[in-house]
Formats: C-alpha cells, sequence, structure tokens
C-alpha cells in the first residue's frame, strides 16, 4: 500500500486509477447497474474482516427506538410530557420517530417519488448535474467520501442546499424542484419545532438553538440504492454518526436502516408517514456538556 493509498498488485490492481476512471464517467452506481454488469467492480469490494463487523447483531429483546407522537403539541400540559420524551430519547438513544408531524403524507410521498424518478433518469441526463463541490448549491455523485474510504459504497446520493443560501432554482433540477421546495418548506417548521423541544429538554429557552443558528444550515442527501448483483461484497452505506444538529430520515417502504445501541443493532422498520430522528454530533456535545454542569452544581452543593 503506497501512502497516498494507492493499491497496486495483484495482476496490477490500481485502486486510485479506478476510482478516478469511475469518478469520470460520471455514471454512478445506477449507470453501472443500466450497463447490465453481473458483478461489482473491485472498487466496491470490502474486505471480510470488514464485512463481518458489519454483520448486523440484532438481538431479539433489543429494545426498539422510540416513538414520539407530535399530537396536541401546543396544548401546556401535553408539550410537558412531550419534551420529556424528546429528552429522554436524545439522551439516552439518539434516535427517535416522530409520527403526526404535520407534514401532509402527499408530500412525503410526492417527495420520494421525484428523488427517485431523478435517480432513474437515463445516465446522459443525470450526468449533467454529477460534481463533487456544491459551489452552485447541487451536486449529484457516488460515495461522498470515493477518494479517500478503503472501499466505495454501492449508493448515489443527490445533494441540495437548503439554507441559509439555498441553491438557485435553475440549477435543482427540474424533475425535482418543487418536491425539493416543498419538502424545504415543511423541514423549516418542522425543524423548528423540534430544536424548540430540544431547548427545553436541555433547561433553555424553546427559542435558544434557533438562536444560535442551528436551524440555518440545511443540506437534502437524498440517497439511492440501485438492485446489487453481489450484494454480500458491499454495503449501501457504512456505520457513522452525523455532523451536524438533527438528521431527519425520510424511508421508503423498503426499509433496511438499523441504529446502534446497547451494543446491538437495531433495526427501524419504517412506519407509514412518520420520520426518524437523528441526533447530530453537535447536539450530543451540547447534551453532555449540559449534564456535566449539572453535575458539577450537584457537586458544588454537597461540597458547600
Amino acid at each position: 500500500m503506497a501512502a497516498n493509498g494507492t493499491l497496486i498488485g495483484e495482476q496490477g490492481y490500481d485502486r486510485a486509477e479506478e476510482v478516478k476512471q469511475f469518478d469520470d464517467s460520471k455514471l454512478g452506481v445506477k449507470g453501472l447497474v443500466d450497463s447490465g454488469l453481473s458483478s461489482i467492480p473491485r472498487i466496491f469490494i470490502h474486505p471480510p474482516e470488514t464485512l463481518q463487523q458489519l454483520q448486523p447483531t440484532t438481538r431479539p429483546d433489543a429494545q426498539p427506538i422510540p416513538t414520539i407522537d407530535l399530537s396536541d403539541l401546543h396544548h401546556s400540559d401535553r408539550r410537558s410530557a412531550i419534551v420529556d420524551q424528546v429528552s429522554g430519547a436524545c439522551r439516552n438513544f439518539g434516535f427517535f420517530q416522530i409520527t403526526n408531524h404535520g407534514i401532509p403524507s402527499v408530500v412525503l410521498d410526492r417527495t420520494i417519488a421525484a428523488i427517485k424518478a431523478f435517480h432513474e433518469q437515463p445516465t446522459e441526463v443525470r450526468a449533467r448535474f454529477y460534481r463533487r463541490e456544491m459551489g452552485h448549491g447541487v451536486s449529484y455523485l457516488s460515495n461522498v467520501d470515493l477518494y479517500t474510504s478503503k472501499a466505495a459504497s454501492w449508493r448515489d446520493t443527490l445533494q441540495v442546499r437548503l439554507g441559509p443560501v439555498p441553491a438557485a432554482d435553475d440549477e435543482v433540477p427540474e424533475i425535482c424542484r418543487d418536491e425539493i421546495v416543498g419538502w424545504n418548506k415543511e423541514i423549516q417548521r418542522l425543524g423548528e419545532e423540534l430544536l424548540g423541544l430540544a431547548s427545553e429538554g436541555l433547561g433553555l429557552r424553546a427559542e435558544k438553538l434557533k438562536e444560535m443558528t442551528c436551524l440555518e444550515g440545511r443540506v437534502m442527501a437524498a440517497h439511492y440504492y440501485p438492485p446489487c448483483p453481489q450484494p454480500d461484497l458491499t454495503v449501501g452505506l457504512n456505520s457513522h454518526s452525523d455532523p451536524g444538529v438533527l438528521t431527519l430520515v425520510l424511508q421508503d417502504h423498503i426499509g433496511g436502516l438499523q441504529v446502534k445501541h446497547d451494543g446491538a443493532w437495531v433495526d427501524v422498520k419504517p412506519v407509514p408517514g412518520a420520520l426518524v430522528i437523528n441526533v447530530g454530533d453537535l447536539l450530543q456535545v451540547r447534551l453532555l456538556f449540559t449534564i456535566r454542569v449539572l453535575l458539577a452544581n450537584l457537586l458544588r452543593e454537597l461540597v458547600i
């Protein structure tokens, strides 16, 4: 293995060169599938030890992630209970599902359908948007970490910047433009509600996290996982944490999402109309900081 991560040998395999060829082709994983391949390119093959580590270890008794009903959110007595549920889920699980969140099911369905339609356009149409930089606020690519990961994952992604300065309308693919605009409008409202609940759970004013600009930076990452001819050799998405404040995940009916809790992988089965909320690294840091401050205050009381 060379210092720059290039693997040469084994019948002349040069990973860096093959990665560049794939990226320059602008085919994406969907383009590979459309070409009729029966085996996946070597850059997508994960080593056996990695695949073994990624095998689900779901226990039959594993606790499902909490589901929180947001109905009657603005009734004072009901809101207090919801704040406690959200706070507990954030601190103890890092994930929860929400129902009755106010986004109409037709908006959810149209958003998924529009994103699917984009990814299933002819390769030459998608290729016009294929780029790694987000200078225009829109990028379509395969694997954000394609050049740095040890093995690529079997997915393509359309990324659209939604805030603070959204992508220009004419930069967003027309086939999904209206649906993305509608989605952004809905998640701005819902995101503000969720940040308010998280703020109150931290003992702060409901507006505090919003005032800290936690709602301003928003990016839509629309993943697409084409059928794979050798699914036992690769993955759709490696285990990871999200770097932001909150991630709102809209699943289709197929599912496949898992979260890790108490050392076990828990299946997050799709619930019609529900959204999955992932507590990002920034909010987790805030939660830990608050807990430590509370412990320090308690220690001061005991000492004094």
